[in-house]
C-alpha cells in the first residue's frame, strides 16, 4: 500500500515538474524573441540612418556638380557675349572706316571729273589749233595732209626696207658662223662627256683547266667526247700542247659562250660522255637565253628606259653576243644612247626619246631570222611592230639614210652612231665581212631539206652539216655533201678551200622497266 502511495506521489511530482519546466522554457523563448526583435529594430534603425546619410552625401555631390556645370556654362555664355560685343565693336569701327573712305573716294571722283572737263576743254583747243596749223601748211606746200602723210610713209618705208635688208644679211652671216661654232661645241662636249673603252671582238676563247689530265677526259675514247661537244655546240675545240688551256674557236659569241659554260659544268661534274654532253649543252642554252633577257632588262634599267616591249628587251640582251665590225653591239648601243641623251639635252630636245632611239638604232642586227633587208629598215619595222613612237621608228630607219628623216632626233642618232663608230680602235672592217661570209655559208647549207644544223668552223675552212637520220640516208648524205660543196664553189667567194662534212647519226633507244 505504501508502495502505491509512493508511486502516486512520484507521478504527481513528475507531472508538476514537467509543467514547471515547460513554463520556464516558454518564458525564455519569449524573452530571446523580444531581444532578437529589439536587436533587429536597432540594426534597421542604424542601416536606415546610414542610407539617409549616403543619400544626403550623394545629393550634395550631385548638387555640387550641377552647380559647377551651371557656373561653367554661365562662363561660356559670358565669354561668347564678350566675343560678340568685341565683334560688334570691330564691325562698327570698320563701318566708320568704310564710310570715311567712301567720302574720300567721292571727293577724289569729283576732282577727277573736274580735271577731265579741263583736259577735254584743252584737247578741243589743241585740235582747233592743229587744224589751223595744218591748213596753213597745206596752203604753203600746195599738198593736202593726206598726200603729205603718204609721201612721208613711203620715204620711211623705203629707208626701213634698206636698213632691214642689210640687218638681215648681217644676222644670217652671224647665225651661220654661230651655228657652225655651236654645233661643233655640242659635238665636242658630247664626245668628251662620254668616255668608253674599246675592245675588238675576236672569234677565239680560252678555256683554262687545272691539269693536262682533263684534256684526255674531254677528248674521250677515240675522240667521241670532243666530237659530241663540237656537234652539240658548233664550236671547234682545239686541244694542243698549250699547258692548262683549251681553245674554243667560233665566229658566233653565243656558241662560244655555250661551249665554255658547258665545258665548265662537265669538268666540274666529272661525268663526261656524249649523252651527258647533250644534256648539259641543252641546259646551258636555256641559261644563256635567260641571261640574255636579264641583260636586256638590266641595260634598260641602267639607261632609265621604261615600257620597252619584252621582245625588244630580249633583242637588247642579244646585242651582248653580237659585234659590229668587231665592236661589241651592246656597248656600242649604250654609248650611242648616252651620246644622244647628252646631245638632246644640249639642244633642248626630249632626252628620254633620244636615249630610247639611240639604244634601239641597231636592233635590226640581232633578230632570230635575218632577212635580206638593211638592218636600219629591219629595225624600223621591228620598232613599228612593237608600238614604238613614230619619232623613234623614223630615227632607227633613217640613221643610214635609207628613208627620209621626219623627226628632230633622227639626225642626232645618225651623228652619235658615227661618233661611236669613228673612235680610234673602235671597229675593224675585216671582222664584219668575215662573220657575214660564215653566216652565209651556214644559211646556204641549211636551205637543203633534211638538214637540222650547220656549223662553220676552222675560220670557214670546214662546214659541218648535221642531218636528220630519218629523212636522209647514207647515200643521200654523200650526194648532199657534193651538192653543198658545188653550190659554195659557184655562189660564194672564199680563200683556200672549204671542207664539207655531212654527219648522219642513228640512235636506237629502249627502256627496261
Amino acid at each position: 500500500m505504501e508502495v502505491i502511495i509512493y508511486l502516486i506521489v512520484a507521478l504527481a511530482s513528475a507531472g508538476g515538474g514537467y509543467a514547471f519546466a515547460t513554463t520556464v522554457i516558454r518564458k525564455n523563448i519569449e524573452k530571446k524573441s523580444e531581444d532578437l526583435l529589439k536587436d533587429a529594430e536597432a540594426k534597421a534603425e542604424i542601416m536606415k540612418n546610414e542610407r539617409m546619410l549616403q543619400a544626403k552625401e550623394k545629393f550634395i555631390q550631385l548638387k555640387s556638380e550641377h552647380e559647377k556645370t551651371i557656373i561653367a556654362r554661365n562662363q561660356e555664355v559670358i565669354v561668347g557675349e564678350n566675343r560678340i560685343k568685341q565683334k560688334e565693336s570691330t564691325l562698327g569701327q570698320k563701318l566708320e572706316e568704310t564710310k570715311r573712305k567712301q567720302a574720300e573716294l567721292d571727293t577724289i571722283k569729283e576732282n577727277i571729273t573736274i580735271q577731265l572737263e579741263l583736259v577735254n576743254k584743252k584737247q578741243s583747243e589743241l585740235d582747233k589749233m592743229h587744224r589751223v596749223q595744218v591748213e596753213k601748211l597745206e596752203a604753203l606746200s600746195n599738198l593736202s595732209a593726206e598726200a603729205a602723210k603718204n609721201q612721208l610713209m613711203e620715204a620711211l618705208k623705203n629707208e626701213a626696207s634698206s636698213e632691214a635688208a642689210a640687218h638681215i644679211k648681217d644676222i644670217i652671216e652671224e647665225s651661220r658662223l654661230t651655228a657652225s661654232k655651236e654645233a661643233k661645241k655640242v659635238v665636242i662636249q658630247t664626245i668628251q662627256r662620254v668616255a668608253t673603252e674599246h675592245a675588238i671582238e675576236n672569234s677565239v676563247s680560252v678555256f683554262n683547266i687545272e691539269n693536262d689530265e682533263i684534256k684526255g677526259r674531254i677528248i674521250g675514247r677515240e675522240g667521241r667526247n670532243i666530237r659530241a661537244i663540237e656537234a652539240a655546240t658548233g664550236v671547234e675545240i682545239i686541244v694542243d700542247d698549250t699547258p692548262e688551256a683549251i681553245i674554243l674557236s667560233c665566229f658566233d659569241p653565243i656558241r662560244r659562250e655555250v661551249a665554255r659554260l658547258s665545258l665548265h659544268q662537265l669538268v666540274t661534274d666529272g661525268r663526261i660522255h656524249p649523252a651527258r654532253v647533250e644534256e648539259v649543252v641543252a641546259k646551258v642554252k636555256k641559261q644563256i637565253e635567260e641571261e640574255i633577257v636579264e641583260t636586256g632588262k638590266r641595260t634598260c634599267i641602267d639607261l632609265g628606259i621604261h615600257g620597252l616591249h619584252p621582245e625588244l628587251t630580249r633583242m637588247v640582251g642579244r646585242m651582248k653576243y653580237r659585234s659590229s665590225y668587231g665592236q661589241n653591239l651592246l656597248q656600242h648601243s649604250r654609248e650611242v644612247a648616252n651620246l644622244c641623251a647628252i646631245m638632246a639635252a644640249e639642244l633642248g630636245l626630249n632626252v628620254k626619246l633620244a636615249k630610247r632611239a639611240g639604244l634601239l638604232h641597231d636592233i635590226g642586227k640581232v633578230p632570230d631570222d635575218e632577212p635580206e633587208l638593211p638592218h636600219a629598215i629591219l629595225g624600223m619595222k621591228l620598232a613599228e611592230k612593237y608600238k614604238e613612237k613614230p619619232e623613234v621608228v623614223n630615227a632607227i630607219g633613217a640613221h643610214h639614210d635609207e628613208i627620209e628623216m621626219t623627226s628632230v632626233i633622227s639626225p642626232i642618232i645618225q651623228v652619235c652612231d658615227a661618233i661611236s663608230g669613228a673612235r680610234p680602235g673602235a671597229r675593224r672592217e675585216v671582222v664584219e665581212s668575215y662573220i657575214k661570209r660564215l653566216k652565209d655559208m651556214e644559211s646556204l647549207a641549211l636551205s637543203y631539206p633534211g638538214v637540222s644544223n650547220t656549223f662553220a668552223i676552222q675560220a670557214g675552212r670546214e662546214l659541218r652539216v648535221i642531218v636528220e637520220s630519218e629523212k636522209v640516208t647514207d647515200k643521200d648524205a654523200e650526194m648532199l655533201s657534193f651538192n653543198i660543196s658545188q653550190k659554195i664553189q659557184n655562189e660564194m667567194t672564199y680563200p683556200g678551200q672549204v671542207k664539207v662534212t655531212v654527219i648522219r647519226e642513228t640512235r636506237s633507244v629502249a627502256y627496261a622497266k
